[in-house]
């Protein structure tokens, strides 16, 4: 615990606000929505990824206040608290907010400036076939079937365009979000640039994410009460795992089991089992002589211990609140010394 404490105080301590000039590397931009704690399945198909895209890229990583407003705006008590939970779950995954620009996306008012302005030339058509935009009023209703949100498109694409970020890390399913993005940028150079680029168009960092389901087979979701948290307690971990959904013809140790439709078994590799012990949970629940909750037991152990030096740096991370928000004032500096002159840029081409 010592260690992940002072390793966590360092990188905070060392946050520099000093000016961003342009990227040696090419920059990355990413980012949340503030809407809870943060589950394994964030970890597994975002932030792991996050972490490791520090070493090669210029990165920017942004807390989307405005963004949660787009389907949470009738409740907004905890948006800013979601913030700070959301940061010290990223420093406790390894996000280090000395390499990475880490910061609230209201705090730089700019993200909203771009968004109006790449409004006035995005057709209504072009809105209107972005895939979750139907999907997503069908869900959760028509109290969300408003101009926010049917426009958060523009918004996610004038977060990226400024800061002439070239890479956005995503998956399959939101590769057809990324290609408006491109189309968008792509209108505003042919109508403004005069020849040039005035930004660049984003290209896709495809990322592969396991499919990992919650505890109850469902896909992993906090509004379903599924999903197991980064930062949850080992007691809290052992009864999560306790309650997950096995093969249902395995009713008692003895029965052979199916490990290839249990979602227990599908846990084990990505949570560091040898391949051998994989191999042996395989057969013995084959055989029926691995019983489901001495394989639970062993699982949970092994979520345990994956999982303590995040919990032990995000904890150290929560037990100075004031110098996360500091973090997050300094980030916003970082972002503004970006996003300023490129805003400047932009209106410059429309004869702003």
């Amino acid at each position: 615990m010592g260690s992940a404490v002072a390793e966590t105080r360092v990188i905070l301590s060392l946050v520099s606000a000093a000016p961003v000039s342009a990227p040696a590397r090419e920059r990355v931009f990413s980012g949340m929505r503030p809407t809870g704690r943060l589950h394994i399945g964030h970890w597994f198909g975002a932030l792991s990824n996050w972490v490791k895209l520090q070493e090669t890229y210029d990165c920017v990583y942004c807390v989307v206040d405005l963004h949660a407003l787009t389907t949470g705006f009738e409740d907004v008590s905890q948006i800013h608290e979601d913030g700070i939970e959301m940061l010290a779950d990223w420093i406790g995954a390894g996000v280090d907010p000395e390499r990475s620009i880490v910061f609230r996306q209201s705090q730089v008012p700019e993200h909203a400036e771009l968004a109006l302005l790449l409004g006035m030339i995005t057709p209504k058509s072009w809105l209107e076939r972005v895939p979750t935009y139907k999907g997503q009023i069908a869900e959760l209703g028509e109290q969300i079937d408003t101009y926010g949100f049917f426009g958060y498109p523009v918004l996610q694409t004038a977060d990226i365009a400024l800061y002439e970020a070239t890479r956005v890390p995503v998956g399959q399913d939101q590769l057809p979000h990324l290609e408006l993005a491109r189309e968008i940028v792509r209108r505003f150079n042919h109508l403004y640039g005069q020849g040039a680029e005035v930004f660049p168009e984003p290209q896709a960092l495809l990322t592969e994410a396991p499919i990992l389901l919650g505890i109850d087979n469902r896909k992993m979701s906090k509004s379903y009460g599924n999903a197991i948290e980064l930062g949850a307690d080992p007691d809290m971990i052992r009864n999560m795992v306790g309650r997950m959904i096995t093969d249902p013809l395995k009713q008692r140790r003895g029965d052979p089991g199916r490990p290839e439709i249990c979602n227990v078994f599908s846990y084990e590799q990505l949570f560091g089992a040898p391949a051998e012990r994989v191999a042996e949970i395989d057969r013995t629940c084959r055989s029926g002589e691995l019983g489901c909750r001495e394989h639970k037991d062993e699982i949970a152990e092994r979520i345990v211990e994956y999982l303590r030096p995040f919990r032990e740096r995000r904890e150290a991370a929560l037990a100075d609140r004031g110098e996360l928000e500091r973090v997050l004032d300094r980030g916003a500096e970082r972002a503004r010394d970006v996003a300023v002159p490129n805003m400047q840029r932009a209106k410059e081409a429309m004869g702003l």
